[in-house]
């Protein structure tokens, strides 16, 4: 898969799956809390150094509104959100500050938490950003598909799940546009780098496969291994992810074949590797191969080209900000189905 880039965790079972970690960092201002003064019409930019943040918002204004939120590198933090004429509504969410703030290998972007506001008619009454005394933490690991895309009309699953979570769950997304699981491993800008950052039940969840075109599976299973161990021996809590599905249609209007399913030259079948990975290593599974086949199915050769960059690209690989966002939903039900986080914690 070619890299893209511009110019640029109810109840008992799952507390335990997470433990709560006190945050990285605080801001540069100690533990003041940061507010509308930092913020335009559209915008808001606060002086904070890296870590984790606790935003809250009050959206709403004298006219009816619908506003969302975006952070950082494009991540979707908060949904849009519809308030009636002179309503107040409060949402909350906690957002990874980090440098660089995107791809482990991209620029390293702007210092600070920077937000957007979006949606068909966004209003902001107020906004409150303290650092986060203590955070559930889900790492991500993975390639383009999971990234942090740096620009339209790119997105990577892990960039819109944020968004379905609300405060205390903190998506640390460390996916990198091009990576296998042999680059992952080798760059020490890459897992050298993220491992170190992983506490005591963090999640840690990893989706590496489109890339491994010429891994052999002793070494593709080996590679899966080595990131499920590393994970634990820092206490951590590995999730294997198959990966997501190429739009690539048989003509009976199914995708039963190497290039849809990712099978590489070398006939190694990467989720059925990855599916025994964790079985045998005892690590929760979740199979995003069958729920995203499952989706592009059922939306046939026409409704699922929305999914993906079919219209803008002819490509059937990357998703479109529209197919990130299901697939990162199908990630949000896992989470809570494999009781791996809160259902009282997801959006």
């Amino acid at each position: 898969m070619r890299r893209v880039k511009t110019a640029v965790l109810g109840a008992v079972v799952a507390a335990t799956a997470l433990s709560v970690t006190p945050a990285q960092a605080g801001t540069g201002r100690g533990s003041a809390v940061l507010g509308r003064e930092n913020c335009t019409a559209t915008a808001c930019h606060f002086d904070v150094a890296p870590g984790t943040y606790e935003v809250k918002v009050l959206l709403g204004g004298d006219a009816p509104a619908s506003t969302s939120v975006r952070g950082e590198t494009r991540r979707s933090l908060l949904p849009e959100t519809a308030t009636a004429a002179g309503e107040r509504v409060a949402r909350s969410f906690t957002v990874n500050v980090r440098t660089p703030e995107g791809e482990p290998t991209g620029p390293e972007g702007s210092a600070g938490l920077d937000l957007a506001l979006g949606g068909a008619a966004p209003a902001l009454a107020d906004i409150r950003v303290t650092p986060a005394r203590r955070v559930r933490q889900i790492f991500l690991v993975g390639d383009s598909t999971v990234c942090d895309q740096p620009g339209d009309p790119y997105s990577g699953w892990g960039q819109q799940l944020p968004q379905y979570l609300r405060k205390g769950l903190s998506v640390a997304n460390y996916a990198d546009s091009g990576e296998s699981t042999v680059t992952y491993l080798e760059n020490p800008a890459l897992f050298a780098t993220v491992r170190p950052l992983v506490r005591d039940g963090d999640l840690f969840l990893v989706q590496l496969a489109h890339n491994d075109k010429t891994t052999d599976e002793a070494t593709y299973r080996a590679n899966l291994e080595t990131l499920v161990a590393g994970v634990r021996a820092r206490g951590g809590r590995p999730v294997l992810v198959t990966p997501v599905v190429r739009r690539w249609f048989n003509a009976d209007g199914t995708l039963n074949n190497n290039t849809a399913l990712l099978v590489n030259g070398l006939g190694v079948d990467h989720p059925a590797v990855v599916r025994s990975v964790a079985a045998a290593e005892d690590v929760p599974l979740i199979d995003l191969t069958t729920r995203t086949k499952s989706v592009v199915e059922s939306l046939g050769v026409e409704g699922s080209k929305a999914l993906y960059l079919y219209n803008e690209k002819r490509d059937n690989t990357h998703t479109s900000v529209h197919g990130a966002t299901v697939y990162a939903g199908l990630i949000r039900d896992e989470l809570v189905a494999r009781r791996l986080v809160p259902r009282g914690l997801v959006r």
